[in-house]
């Protein structure tokens, strides 16, 4: 550890702005040298523990292969190792992890394991997918968005479809980043008004598809319905079948306009197979950039950044 205290990073909120600007351009630094074959072992000697208890694509091999480019090491511990908060109590788990490990991540159905792994490790813990935030992959997105757009502040950002975990992130990230977010979503799927209230101005809430995306530089969108959430899929489907990126709604947009998915995708549902496979589409740079904002976020809370050479 680096002698500073210690952070963790559970929703993006955590970091102010500077900060998450800092996470952000280390992330392209990283990305930039790694395509010039010029990794940085910032992680030598150091071990992640990696929990999950949803099955995980993306979350597992980014996080394992950022640690390997970093010259660590990634542990994983799935749901059947250790039954969070089951077994044995969470702060038992999170006291023995920090032990033997110098980061945590950790994908969980309830916010609250994350919330509590961070109170009782004394190594940062990071949030991998919570049922209330998402915070690694809205800051893959932003990054994404930067790349192709040049920026992040003054931007209309659409998100089309539920009120989840997803939008939550994305309304942190408004309100540190100075962008416009729209958040279109059927009656009685609104995000969390707490955290929506947090957000501050930035954030528009409405029930109106059209009105979110005209103008848009991003459209997005995720699966309408989430892993716990399979007894409603056939409801949900009913509910949600306006809320749909396609060509008609993408026409709305600017003509630069991103069309972004966290993944996986349901095609045919909140995003047609034309607007998935068409020219705006970029679904497979954020899922790219996963591994390299994880692995800024990894470097920034333990403090190795400095290591890097001028």
């Amino acid at each position: 550890m680096s002698g500073r205290p210690k952070r963790d990073f559970l929703r993006v909120s955590d970091l102010t702005t500077v900060e998450l600007l800092e996470v952000l351009d280390l992330a392209g630094r990283l990305k930039r040298d790694l395509a010039a074959k010029r990794p940085h072992p910032l992680l030598a000697g150091r071990t992640l523990a990696m929990i999950f208890e949803k099955p995980s694509l993306r979350t597992r091999v980014t996080f394992e292969v950022g640690m390997v480019q970093l010259g660590g090491a990634a542990v994983n511990l799935a749901r059947g190792d250790i039954k969070l908060g089951e077994r044995e109590p969470v702060r038992d788990i999170a006291r023995n992890l920090d032990r033997w490990c110098d980061v945590i991540m950790a994908r969980t159905f309830l916010h609250q394991s994350v919330t509590d792994l961070a109170r009782w490790a004394r190594v940062p813990v990071v949030n991998g997918l919570s049922d209330l935030h998402h915070p690694c992959q809205v800051v893959a997105d932003v990054l994404t968005v930067r790349e192709h757009l040049g920026r992040i502040a003054g931007t209309k950002v659409a998100f089309i479809g539920d009120g989840n975990n997803m939008v939550h992130s994305w309304m942190d990230a408004a309100a540190r980043l100075d962008f416009e977010l729209v958040v279109a979503c059927p009656p009685g799927y609104e995000p969390d008004p707490a955290i929506t209230a947090e957000a501050g101005s930035r954030v528009t809430i409405t029930h109106d598809v059209a009105a979110a995306a005209r103008g848009a530089d991003v459209l997005y969108t995720d699966v309408w319905t989430s892993m716990g959430q399979e007894a409603e899929a056939e409801h949900r489907r009913r509910v949600f079948k306006p809320y749909q990126i396609n060509d008609a709604l993408i026409a709305l947009a600017t003509s630069q306009v991103l069309v972004m998915h966290c993944l996986p995708a349901h095609r045919g549902e909140e995003i047609t197979d034309e607007a998935f496979e068409g020219p705006r589409s970029v679904v497979f740079d954020q899922a790219e950039n996963r591994l390299h904002a994880q692995k800024a976020v990894l470097v920034w809370l333990l403090g190795a950044a400095a290591a890097l050479p001028a």
